[in-house]
Order: C-alpha cells, then structure tokens, then sequence
C-alpha cells in the first residue's frame, strides 16, 4: 500500500469510526440511557462505550454482538437506522466495494449485506492485520459458530481447547463461536478471510 493509499484508508477509517460513535450515541439518547445503564445491559465497559461515542475506537465483532444483544436488536441495525427483512424469494448481491467497513487494530471487518435485516447469518470478508497472538488482551467470544474461508495468505487460529491450526489460501475452518479463539496472519502478508457467523 503506497503513502496516499495508507493516508486515504486512515482517513477513511477515522471518518467511519466517527459516524458510528454518533450513531450509537444517538441510540443510547433515544433510548434514554446513561453509559453506566448501557454498559450494564451490553456488558461493554463504561470507558470502551464512551471510546467508541467518541469515534476514538472501533469494536470487534465479538463486542459488536454483545451491543446488539444487549440493546435487544440485530447486529446490522447498528449501521443504519432503516433495512429491510430478508424475505422468502429474495436475491440480494453485494458488488465490490458495497459493505459497512469496520476497522480495528487487528481487523479490518466488511459486513456484507448491512441493509438487510433479519439474517440467519453474517457474511463478513476482511483482512487479519495481527500477526501474534500477543496482539491480543483476551480470546474473542460470542454466540454461535462461524465458518472461515483463506482468500489468500495464511490464517493461523487459536482456540482455548484445540492446538493452532494454520490454514492457506483455499482452506477453511467451522467453529464454535463461544469457545474462545483468535485469528493472526501467518508469514509476512496479510491474510485475507471470508467469515459466515451464525447466532
């Protein structure tokens, strides 16, 4: 990625951070609630909730799920006030370029489909930017198992009660979601990933 390109996806990452911070402030205030009251139904620390108000942090998707669970809504309406349910018949295509990015330190997530409601799954592609376990405070958690999909690179996972596994490109993994686990890039390149999570 040359210079221009870096600035432009900081930039861009910064403006989505933002746009998300007062959307979900906007939430918490139609719903007339203090960040102590939302940190206790989402389970998100008061600090963490007020970061990402503040645009100064992104979330994961394990603590994305945590704040959709604990507001009672699904996690694609967290980036858009309208969607429409999925219903029996539909067809909807996702073009290159069309998904709700969410950038963090050690992912860059494209959640596929954001506008339509009421999935059975999450399709999500992105890029795994940590390289070490050590990146990470703590395992990721949350509901449900998901599959995962090398595009190119070489994924190594880590799960609490199995040894790393390492995938390549065209390699795949389905897991149990609640059992904690971590993903890094192995070798040099970035890792480029397509993940279905179901609840």
């Amino acid at each position: 990625m040359n210079i221009i390109n870096a600035k432009a996806s900081a930039q861009n990452a910064e403006e989505q951070r933002l746009e998300f911070g007062r959307r979900l402030r906007d939430m918490r205030s139609d719903r007339n609630l203090t960040l102590a009251e939302m940190s206790e139904l989402t389970g998100l620390a008061i600090s963490t909730l007020s970061k990402v108000e503040r645009g100064l942090m992104a979330l994961t998707y394990d603590r994305l799920s945590s704040l959709a669970a604990g507001l009672g809504m699904e996690l694609a309406a967290l980036f858009g006030r309208e969607g429409d349910s999925f219903k029996k018949n539909s067809l909807a295509v996702a073009r290159i370029g069309e998904f709700q990015p969410q950038e963090t330190e050690e992912y860059s997530y494209e959640i596929l489909f954001p506008e339509i409601w009421q999935k059975a799954m999450t399709p999500m592609t992105g890029v795994v930017k940590a390289h070490s376990k050590m990146s990470f405070d703590d395992y990721i958690r949350h509901p449900g198992q998901e599959f995962v999909l090398v595009m190119s690179g070489q994924l190594t996972i880590y799960t609490e009660h199995h040894a790393p596994v390492t995938l390549s490109a065209g390699e795949s993994a389905y897991l149990d979601s609640g059992m904690g686990h971590i993903y890094t890039s192995a070798g040099e390149e970035d890792a480029r990933i397509l993940v279905v999570a179901c609840p």
